[in-house]
């Protein structure tokens, strides 16, 4: 079984994903896949580059704070980019499913744009982690070391609670008590694997 999982930025992806890994299910972090695809000289990169050329170097090489600044104030360059890497990004995470599948039955993705990459295809089930704003405005602030105003802006890519409510299998609202979530996890897993 292959299970997504996904939600807003400083919702408690990571709280739920350590969750899953303790029961027994091998992990795909695709923030370190998407990693993988934009090395210096990938092929993704060299993409990219024709898109994107003051984003990297002579070597292909990604600056990946100039292209977040270029791509999070302007939703029409933050699709081309999205259009752009998700197919690498699908791909290396079909590679790893493959690998990962050998050895174990249970699979968890653990993709923040597992529908824009379109990696729900991919799953035969997704859990969605949602949180207040206030709350996810304190947790991204002091994790990523940025302004509550970076965060704002980050926030305003992203989909609303809304949007994993409907799409989700199930959804786990990591608004209060990260034991209470790590609980509703461990129920939703009970529920997945029996």
């Amino acid at each position: 079984m292959t299970v997504g999982l996904t939600g807003q930025s400083g919702a408690g992806k990571t709280t739920v994903s350590e969750v899953f890994k303790r029961r027994g299910f091998a992990v795909i972090n695709c923030d370190l896949v998407a990693r993988e695809v934009t090395e210096a000289g990938s092929e993704c990169c060299k993409a990219l580059a024709l898109l994107f050329p003051d984003c990297f170097d002579e070597a292909f090489a990604l600056d990946r704070a100039k292209l977040a600044q270029a791509v999070f104030s302007d939703r029409e360059k933050l699709k081309i980019l999205d259009d752009a890497i998700y197919p690498f990004i699908t791909e290396r995470i079909k590679e790893h499913i493959a690998v990962l599948s050998r050895e174990n039955d249970n699979i968890l993705l653990d993709a923040p744009t597992l529908y824009e990459a379109g990696a729900d295809s991919l799953c035969d089930k997704v859990v969605g982690v949602i949180a207040d704003d206030c709350v996810r405005l304190r947790r991204v602030t002091a994790r990523d070391g940025i302004t509550e105003e970076q965060a704002l802006k980050r926030f305003s890519s992203q989909h609303s609670a809304e949007f994993f409510e409907h799409r989700c299998n199930y959804v786990i609202d990591n608004s209060f008590d990260i034991a209470l979530a790590e609980k509703e996890t461990d129920r939703i897993i009970d529920k997945l694997l029996y």
